[in-house]
């Protein structure tokens, strides 16, 4: 008879360390085969050859097959579609039991009840795992019941589940469920011994190597420390960048909010908007494509297409806006003030849909997340979860005086900023104020009339 094993399936959870799912995984009895599905239903809608992220991926996918060489084991990596990869996996294994880690996208919540029906049908058990976030949406509710819609009293709950989940030992952070650490490192010798195994090529997948630099997963002390002095600036080094760690799981966030809890409660009300904005997408899939509050859908965006691409090519003629996309275009990075300034731009200077920016950032950004993406394009239109965004338009003359007032941010990405060959202004401040709050007040109105 074959072996019996159990699986675990890795996917935005690309570590060894304290992994929730993979922990209790190698716990059992039974021999654990690791597997990682390179998906073609997401990589077939990836435009760029060279995409950075697809390289990341592939790097940090052949260290941890090394790693797994090391420990007497392999990855199983396969590249297709995820039905089809499980559906031949059934019936080549003799498998009791699969374990992987939840996801709260709508693509990925789909395509988990597709596996969990291919398992059922061959009586084989799964269990999943909360580990990409701290709360999920069922933990951080309403005292009535809900989800918070509302950020500062979610936030506020999320401190006070936290704090009443303590041992009376306040500082021993690893007392509290949410922030406990899972040593799956203890039992690597539970690894199925996988024989030799084939790691698809970058070209086999069609794409090529990027040249483009990831940042270092590791943040120093003093960074964290000085964050809530140092963050709204561009031109200071002030941010952990770690978004694409914490996009693909190589890094913990269990980890890094107990050292944020301990260093720095800015940086920690960071993460908290990333649990925040993971819940509401949970909670409200209809962000994707829509606004969350329904009477913005009544907007008469102009979507000028050219105005569009000047935004895109940084060529507005706001030597910010215009800096902050081509550090995006060049690194996949855009600070996160800028990220602010330059969305706020686009819906309220050009009247631009959002969903156009949010998808250039899908494409662009190395640390794109759909539910950290979705809830800031949306803070900026002023559509989503925000209680008042309708009068929030960012100035972005004055911007740049509060945030690189020595014009340093500038001087890097704009240099010919003050030279004749540099674009005028696509709209001048003032009247795209007047026009976005009248078009607003008039989508506004018109939905009253509706109603």
């Amino acid at each position: 008879m074959a072996n019996i094993v159990n699986f675990f399936w890795f996917r935005r959870d690309l570590r060894f360390s304290d992994n929730v799912g993979l922990y209790h995984a190698l716990k059992q009895d039974v021999p654990v085969i690791p597997l990682f599905i390179f998906d073609k239903d997401i990589l077939d809608d990836l435009e760029d050859e060279y995409d950075a992220r697809v390289t990341f991926l592939h790097d940090t996918i052949q260290r941890m097959d090394d790693h797994l060489e090391n420990w007497g084991s392999r990855l199983l990596v396969k590249y297709g579609k995820p039905k089809e990869v499980w559906k031949e996996l059934v019936e080549t294994y003799e498998i009791q039991t699969v374990f992987f880690n939840r996801d709260y996208e709508p693509y990925a919540k789909n395509r988990d009840e597709a596996i969990k029906n291919i398992l059922n049908e061959k009586d084989i058990s799964y269990k999943t795992f909360k580990d990409h976030v701290i709360f999920e949406k069922e933990e951080v509710q309403k005292n009535a019941g809900g989800v918070y819609t509302v950020f500062t009293p979610y936030k506020n709950k999320w401190y006070q589940m936290h704090e009443s989940a303590l041992s009376e030992e306040k500082e021993d952070l690893n007392s509290s469920p949410f922030f406990a650490a899972y040593e799956s490192e203890k039992f690597t010798s539970n690894f199925y011994s996988l024989g030799d195994v084939h790691m698809p090529l970058l070209e086999e997948m069609g794409f090529s190597r990027s040249s483009t630099s990831i940042p270092d997963k590791t943040v120093s002390q003093k960074l964290i420390k000085q964050y809530d002095k140092k963050r709204n600036f561009p031109a200071a080094d002030g941010t952990s960048r770690l978004g694409i760690h914490f996009r693909f799981g190589t890094i913990s966030i269990r980890e890094k909010a107990r050292k944020a809890y301990k260093l720095n409660k800015t940086y920690l009300n960071e993460l908290i908007w990333r649990d925040f904005y993971s819940q509401i997408l949970d909670a409200f899939p209809h962000v994707v494509d829509g606004p969350f509050r329904e009477k913005y859908a009544l907007i008469k965006w102009r979507n000028d297409e050219d105005d569009f691409d000047k935004w895109c090519k940084g060529q507005t003629g706001y030597p910010i806006v215009d800096a902050g996309m081509r550090q995006l275009n060049e690194t996949g990075y855009m600070h996160n003030r800028v990220r602010m300034i330059t969305a706020s731009f686009l819906t309220k200077h050009l009247l631009i849909d959002w969903r156009w920016g949010e998808a250039y950032f899908a494409k662009k950004l190395l640390d794109y997340e759909l539910s950290s993406n979705n809830g800031g394009w949306q803070w900026a239109a002023g559509t989503g979860t925000d209680a008042a965004p309708y009068f929030r338009i960012f100035n972005p003359y004055t911007q740049v005086e509060k945030f690189d007032k020595n014009g340093v941010y500038l001087d890097e990405w704009v240099p010919e900023r003050n030279g004749d060959e540099y674009p005028e202004p696509i709209v001048d401040h003032k009247q795209a104020r007047e026009r976005c709050l009248a078009t607003y007040k008039s989508a506004l109105e018109e939905y009253d009339d509706k109603k």
